[in-house]
């Protein structure tokens, strides 16, 4: 489509250097959901959020405008991790130790809901999984909308098919998905959406912050076009993605000719 403008709230985990442990960012990286921490005067900050760091990019208006302010935000977490004898981890979950959890703010979880497009809008129930030492970094990407009346639902369907399907098969990860991820996900925003499926990996290199952009790019023209993801498909796609299924994945790709 012309004119795409993305932007994007990845979250990282920190990891000692010495001992491979995950480590909380509670009171070592500043910044909160109400109050990101700006690290230049372009849009970009930064931000505790449970225990992983949360970066915000401004609306980006390319491929290559995106990966620059991904870069940078990566550069200055990793520069500070480094001060602290730390480094920035680039997985989708991880598990903590007790201490690491003591906090009361790495107890929190989905503050603000998010809904599900295959139910219609439905709200998400708030996340929960069986190891309550597990923790999930989403890669969560801003869409805008021009147009107002464009059905953000169809959107949020044509992203899981264009987008997460296609991530997949760079993402070996399971155990995300027990707290955030599931197929659907989405929050409806002033400027379009926030589509909260897919996991962080795709921050991991320059190549699949492209891929993302191509991707949403498609994603986004086929329901401009007025086209839509067939409804019969709707239990298969959310079963690939919600049980990590690759060789449904890859049959769906075929169908709907994504790359």
């Amino acid at each position: 489509m012309e004119n795409l403008v993305l932007g994007c709230d990845p979250e990282v985990f920190l990891q000692s250097r010495a001992t491979g442990q995950f480590v909380s960012s509670i009171g070592r990286i500043g910044g909160t959901k109400e109050y990101p921490m700006p690290i230049d005067d372009d849009g970009n900050a930064v931000q505790e959020d449970n225990v992983a760091v949360e970066f915000n990019t401004p609306p980006c208006k390319s491929a290559g405008e995106f990966i620059k302010h991904i870069r940078k935000n990566l550069e200055y977490i990793q520069e500070r991790a480094q001060a602290m004898d730390l480094h920035v981890s680039i997985v989708p979950s991880a598990v903590f130790s007790d201490e690491e959890l003591a906090d009361p703010r790495a107890q929190q979880f989905g503050c603000e809901p998010d809904y599900n497009a295959w139910l219609g809008g439905r709200r998400n129930p708030r996340p929960r999984a069986a190891n309550r030492n597990l923790r999930s970094a989403g890669g969560h990407i801003h869409v805008q909308l021009d147009d107002p009346s464009t059905n953000v639902l169809e959107v949020v369907k044509a992203m899981d098919v264009f987008v997460t399907l296609v991530l997949m098969m760079y993402d070996d990860d399971k155990e995300r998905r027990e707290l955030y991820g599931r197929a659907g996900a989405y929050r409806e925003k002033p400027y379009g959406l926030e589509y909260r499926t897919p996991s962080n990996i795709w921050v991991t290199s320059d190549e699949l912050i492209t891929l993302v952009w191509n991707q949403t790019d498609k994603a986004v023209s086929f329901v401009l076009a007025g086209n839509t993801i067939d409804p019969s498909d709707g239990g298969i796609i959310q079963e690939a993605i919600n049980e990590s299924n690759k060789d449904l994945a890859k049959q769906l790709m075929d169908k709907y000719q994504v790359l």
